[in-house]
């Protein structure tokens, strides 16, 4: 096994690690993961670490390598401090509400687009044009607020549409008269 690249995952008080062939489940504080990982991959846990080591040093190892301990490490974090996507609505009659725990959301069409939650996670809508995507699994929070941004993706003219938080949208300048 090679040592090339080793850089321990820190397990922080209250989690545990399970490995199995193929296999890593996570728990903690709030909630428990699981994910198939490939069994070239060695997955070792040490104290109060979790080292992922690599057969060889060819390509695919060192790509597998990397994104398997990418992986276990944002399942320790989920479990202890979740991830959470915002993003931001603009446009004159554009919101969002909550309807239990669905997401309602005003974009310009002639009918209220309904969002549900996939199982972990929450929305939270701190201002008619905020909305907070919440969970403990990095993959499915950044797939949730995929789904909502695609709702009515910001277009160049005028800017409107919802957008992650930060993003910058590249404006036209449209017809000149």
């Amino acid at each position: 096994m090679s040592r090339i690249g080793r850089k321990p995952i820190p397990v922080p008080a209250g989690v545990t690690v399970a490995v199995a062939p193929g296999r890593v489940t996570v728990k903690g504080p709030l909630g428990e993961l699981e994910q198939m990982v490939p069994a070239r991959i060695a997955i070792n846990q040490e104290n109060d670490e979790v080292l992922v080591t690599r057969p060889t040093d060819r390509g695919q190892d060192r790509a597998l390598h990397g994104l398997t301990r990418t992986l276990v490490a944002n399942m320790v974090e989920g479990v202890t401090k979740g991830f959470e996507r915002k993003l931001e609505i603009q446009g004159v009659g554009y919101r969002a509400a909550l309807k239990g725990v669905e997401l309602e959301i005003a974009a310009g069409y002639s009918h209220p687009v309904i969002i549900k939650p996939r199982p972990g996670i929450s929305f939270e809508v701190p201002a008619p044009t905020q909305v907070v995507v919440k969970g403990i699994d990095k993959q499915q929070v950044g797939q949730t607020a995929a789904e909502i941004r695609a709702v009515r993706p910001p277009e160049p003219y005028k800017g409107k549409g919802i957008r992650y938080e930060g993003e910058v949208v590249r404006r036209k300048v449209g017809k000149r008269a």
